[in-house]
Formats: C-alpha cells, sequence, structure tokens
C-alpha cells in the first residue's frame, strides 16, 4: 500500500470525501489542492456494473483526447516495405522491419508509450507477446492500432495527438490519463467529457442495470474527488 505525506494529507483537508462534484467543480477543486513540484498527469477511474468474468461484457476502445495528453508520444511501428515507409513519412519514432529490434524487444526493450502494426506482421508481434502484453503494448484491431500501409498515416497522426485506449480491468473499472494538471480548466473538461462519452458508445450490448456507477478524478500526488457523471456538462 502507497504511503502519504504530510502534504497530502493537508490536501485531504480542503476537499468533501462524500461530495459528488460537479466536473467543472472537480477540475477546479484538484488543480486548487495540487502541491507537488511537477506537472502531475489527471487522471480518470471509472468504477463500472460490468461483470468482467463475461466474454459478452468486455470494453476496449479508443479516445481521441481534443486537447491531447501534453507529452510526446513515442510510436512504435511494426511494417516492411510499403508499410514501414508510409510510417516513416508520417513520423513514427521506431519502425520494427529487421531481426535486430524483434530481438532488442524480447530482451525488453519497450521505451515507447504506442504500438502499431500491419497485418503482414502480427506474426512477428505475436511472439512478442510476453514482453508486449503485460505493458498493454500489444497492436490490437479493436484498438485501431493494426492498420493497413494506407491508413498508417492516420493511426500515427492520432496516437501522437492524444489517442488513449481504455479498456476494462479484472475489476470492473477502466483507468486512463486525461492531460496534465498544467492544461486549463476547460481543456481538462472538454478531455473528460470526450472520454465519458466514448466510455458510453462502448457499453456492451449484454450489460444491464447500473452500467456506470461512480467515476472519480485525481492527479497523480492528489486526493480522488467524485464527480457526478451524468452533469449535463458531459454531454458532448
Amino acid at each position: 500500500m502507497a504511503r502519504h505525506g504530510k502534504k497530502y494529507f493537508e490536501a485531504i483537508k480542503k476537499i468533501d470525501r462524500d461530495q459528488v462534484y460537479d466536473p467543472v467543480e472537480a477540475i477546479k477543486v484538484l488543480k486548487s489542492v495540487s502541491y507537488a513540484n511537477f506537472d502531475e498527469t489527471v487522471e480518470v477511474h471509472v468504477r463500472t456494473g460490468l461483470d468482467p468474468r463475461q466474454a459478452d461484457q468486455q470494453i476496449r476502445d479508443v479516445v481521441v483526447l481534443p486537447n491531447g495528453l501534453g507529452k510526446p508520444v513515442v510510436v512504435l511501428v511494426f511494417a516492411q516495405g510499403e508499410g514501414a515507409d508510409a510510417a516513416r513519412a508520417a513520423g513514427a519514432d521506431f519502425i520494427v522491419d529487421s531481426e535486430e529490434m524483434v530481438t532488442k524487444i524480447q530482451n525488453g526493450w519497450t521505451e515507447f508509450d504506442v504500438a502499431i502494426a500491419t497485418p503482414d506482421m502480427m506474426g512477428t508481434v505475436g511472439k512478442l507477446g510476453r514482453v508486449l502484453g503485460p505493458r498493454g503494448l500489444m497492436p490490437n484491431p479493436k484498438a485501431g492500432t493494426v492498420v493497413q500501409a494506407d491508413n498508417m498515416a492516420v493511426a500515427i497522426e492520432e496516437a501522437k495527438a492524444g489517442r488513449v485506449e481504455f479498456r476494462l480491468d479484472r475489476t470492473a473499472n477502466i483507468h486512463v490519463p486525461i492531460g496534465k494538471l498544467s492544461f486549463t480548466e476547460e481543456a481538462l473538461h472538454e478531455n473528460l467529457a470526450a472520454f465519458m462519452l466514448a466510455v458510453r458508445q462502448a457499453r456492451p450490448a449484454a450489460a444491464s442495470g447500473n452500467f456506470i456507477r461512480r467515476v472519480t478524478v485525481t492527479s497523480s500526488m492528489g486526493p480522488g474527488l467524485k464527480v457526478d457523471h451524468n452533469s449535463p456538462s458531459l454531454v458532448l
């Protein structure tokens, strides 16, 4: 269990942990109680009513945040020939088109944020599942990271612009970053609204009852604030 320091508990005193905040107010409060000496990441945690043990109640989707994530996104592409040329032209940071790069990843190198692959390279990608899988870096068609060469430029552009993959975890929760605390309140709110819309649209057909049970926003070092996910301000 993480241990919190004195400043964290001082920040806790400034909020009402039982209150369900309006989204705009929650972001304002989160910024006001920040005490870290670095630009914290703002995160959203969604508690769902889904049963992650059921195959028809899974969620895996993506959202392009309108204001990005506030950091450079390093993109690696598995491609050869035309696909590799398209990736280079679109600004990919690394291209896996040789055994040397495959071996490097097999040995544990994962200094990239997003991995994209062309379909013909999925055999190679599969061999790296033990390295990529646990880190959430496996290319996947549902996440839009397995693409044909002629769609490569769009995939890389979206990844670098703030394209975030989200999925249901084993505890029926969804966790994503939505930007930096240095963002304006408006920019963070727009990103939050875009993410919540994407979650609602990703609701499985088999879901029943209360789909979204609780939404919390927090920062890297800050306290969590419950958010009114039914607020009209979260409807784009």
